[in-house]
C-alpha cells in the first residue's frame, strides 16, 4: 500500500515538475514581452483588481478544496456528493460576491487606490463563477494524484497570453488585455476540467453534508483570509500611500521572484500536501516525507536565492526592461529571502494543514501581521526602504513557524538545519564564488558563463556530502524516468 502511494507521489511530482518546468520556459517570455508593451501602473491597475478578486474567490472557495483533498470519503458516491453540494454552494457564494462587486464597484475602486476604474472590477469579477467550475475537479485530481491532467490544463493556460493577452497589448488595450486574458484562462479551466472529470455537477444538495464540510472548513477559511492579508497588505497599503506606479513595482518583484522560485515549489508544495495528508496518522512517515521533500527542495530553491539576489540587476533587465530598473533591489533582497521562507515556513504551513491543524498555521499568519502592517505603513513612504523592511521581516514569520514546528509537531530546529546544512552551506560557498566573478567584468556574456560556472560547482560541492551526493543520484534516476519500486522508496525514505 505504501509502496504504491510512494510511486503515484513520485509520479504525480513528475507531471507537476513538467508543467512547472515548461511554464517557467515559456511565461517568463510572456512576461518579458508585457513588461516592455506595459507601464508598471498598468501591473498596479491589475494587482489591485487581482487583489479584490481573489479575495472574493476566497469565501467563494469556502476551504471546500482541502476538504476534498483530506477527507477519508468511505466510497466514491460520498466523495462525489460532497463534491456536489460543494459546487452550488461556491457557485451560490460566487454569484452574490459578484453582485457585490458590480453595486460598489466605484467604492471598492477608491478603496484600494484605484479611483474611477470601477468597471474594471466589475468585468474582473466575471471570474468567480468561473471558478467555481474548476476549482473542486482541480482538488478532485489532487486527491487521486492526477497529475497528468492538470499538466494538460496548465498547457492551455500558458498558450493562452500568446494567442490573447500579447495581441490586445499590441492593440493598446493597456491592462485590459491583461484582464481579458485571466478570464480566458479561467474559461479554458472551467471547460477542459469538467469535461475531463469523472464528477459532473448533477441536481443534488444536502446541508447536513454542507453543516459537516464546513465545520471542518472553518479554520483552513480562516487560515486563507490571513495568508490573503500577508500576501496583499503590501499592496492595499502602498496603493494607499503612494500609487499605482509604485503599487506595480512592488507586486511585480515580488510576482517575478515568486515564478521564478515556483518552477519548484509549485511541482512540489501540492504534491507534498497531498502526500501528507495520507499520511497524517504516520507520524514516522509522514516526517521522513517532510523532511525529504525539504532536503530535495532545498537542492534548488537555495542556490537560486543566491542567484537571484547576485544577479538582480541582469535578471530585472532581462525579464523586466529598462524601465524597471527601480525594482531591481526587492528583486533581489525578496530572493534572497524566498529559500529560508519557503522552506521553514511555507511547507511547515503544509505539515500542519496535512495534520488537520489549520489553527497553527492561522496562529503564525496573525502573529506575522501584528508586526508586518505596523511596519509596512511606517516603511512605504521610501520604495528603497520598503524594499528592505518588507524583506527581511519575512525572518520573524519563520521564527514564529519554527516555534510552533517544535512545540506542536516535535520536530527540532537543530534537526531542520542539520538535514539541509550542506546545502546552504554548499549555496554560501557558491555565491561567494559569484561575487568574486563579478568583480572579473560587467560583461553580459560574462555574467552568463559566471552562472554556469557557479552552477557546476554547487552540485560539485554537494557531491562532496554523503546525503545530498545520494540525493542527487536519486535526482538523476528521476529524470532518467526510471520510476520502480526501489528508486520511488530510496526517494522517499532515505
Amino acid at each position: 500500500m505504501n509502496q504504491d502511494l510512494n510511486r503515484k507521489i513520485v509520479t504525480a511530482t513528475k507531471w507537476s515538475s513538467g508543467s512547472e518546468i515548461v511554464a517557467k520556459l515559456i511565461v517568463p517570455i510572456t512576461n518579458m514581452i508585457l513588461a516592455r508593451l506595459l507601464s508598471p501602473e498598468a501591473f498596479g491597475v491589475v494587482a489591485t483588481m487581482t487583489m479584490v478578486v481573489s479575495f472574493a474567490d476566497m469565501f467563494a472557495d469556502a476551504g471546500f478544496q482541502k476538504y476534498l483533498v483530506q477527507h477519508d470519503f468511505k466510497t466514491k458516491t460520498d466523495k462525489y456528493q460532497s463534491a456536489t453540494v460543494a459546487f452550488w454552494t461556491n457557485l451560490l457564494i460566487s454569484l452574490l460576491l459578484w453582485g457585490l462587486i458590480v453595486l460598489f464597484n466605484n467604492h471598492i475602486a477608491n478603496l484600494v487606490g484605484s479611483p474611477g476604474l470601477g468597471l474594471v472590477f466589475i468585468v474582473a469579477g466575471i471570474s468567480l463563477p468561473l471558478t467555481s467550475f474548476s476549482s473542486l475537479q482541480m482538488a478532485l485530481f489532487r486527491r487521486d494524484f492526477e497529475y497528468k491532467t492538470l499538466f494538460y490544463v496548465r498547457m492551455i493556460g500558458i498558450i493562452i497570453p500568446f494567442i490573447i493577452v500579447i495581441p490586445l497589448a499590441l492593440l493598446g488595450f493597456s491592462y485590459w488585455s491583461l484582464i481579458i486574458g485571466t478570464i480566458s484562462g479561467h474559461l479554458a479551466n472551467a471547460v477542459i476540467l469538467t469535461l475531463k472529470s469523472k464528477w459532473k455537477p448533477q441536481f443534488f444538495y444536502r446541508f447536513d453534508l454542507l453543516k459537516t464540510m464546513f465545520a471542518f472548513s472553518l479554520w483552513p477559511l480562516l487560515e486563507a483570509i490571513s495568508i490573503w492579508l500577508t500576501s496583499w497588505v503590501g499592496t492595499f497599503i502602498i496603493g494607499s500611500i503612494l500609487n499605482s506606479y509604485y503599487v506595480g513595482l512592488y507586486k511585480t518583484s515580488i510576482s517575478t521572484v515568486n515564478s521564478i522560485m515556483a518552477i519548484i515549489t509549485a511541482s512540489t508544495t501540492s504534491v507534498l500536501f497531498s502526500a501528507l495528508s495520507r499520511y497524517q496518522n504516520d507520524d514516522q512517515a509522514f516526517k521522513k516525507t517532510l523532511f525529504t521533500f525539504q532536503r530535495f527542495v532545498s537542492i534548488f530553491v537555495f542556490p537560486m536565492s543566491v542567484g537571484i539576489f547576485v544577479y538582480r540587476d541582469l535578471i530585472t533587465l532581462i525579464l523586466l526592461g529598462k524601465q524597471w530598473k527601480e525594482a531591481s533591489l526587492l528583486i533581489g533582497l525578496w530572493g534572497l529571502t524566498s529559500s529560508v521562507s519557503i522552506i521553514f515556513a511555507n511547507f511547515s504551513s503544509e505539515a500542519y494543514r496535512a495534520k488537520g491543524k489549520p489553527k497553527l498555521s492561522f496562529l503564525a499568519q496573525i502573529l506575522h501581521l501584528v508586526v508586518l502592517i505596523p511596519v509596512l505603513i511606517i516603511s512605504s513612504d521610501d520604495f528603497v526602504v520598503l524594499s528592505y523592511v518588507r524583506s527581511l521581516i519575512r525572518f520573524q514569520f519563520i521564527v514564529v513557524h519554527l516555534i510552533i514546528v517544535h512545540y506542536f509537531l516535535k520536530i527540532s530546529f537543530s534537526y531542520l538545519l542539520r538535514n539541509i546544512f550542506p546545502i546552504i552551506l554548499s549555496s554560501i560557498i557558491m555565491g561567494c564564488l559569484a561575487f568574486l566573478l563579478q568583480k572579473v567584468s560587467n560583461n553580459m556574456i560574462w555574467d552568463f558563463f559566471s552562472i554556469l560556472l557557479c552552477i557546476i560547482f554547487y552540485f560539485v560541492l554537494l557531491l562532496v556530502f554523503p546525503k545530498t551526493r545520494q540525493d542527487i543520484v536519486n535526482l538523476i534516476s528521476l529524470l532518467k524516468l526510471n520510476f520502480h519500486g526501489n528508486i520511488v522508496k530510496n526517494f522517499l525514505n532515505k
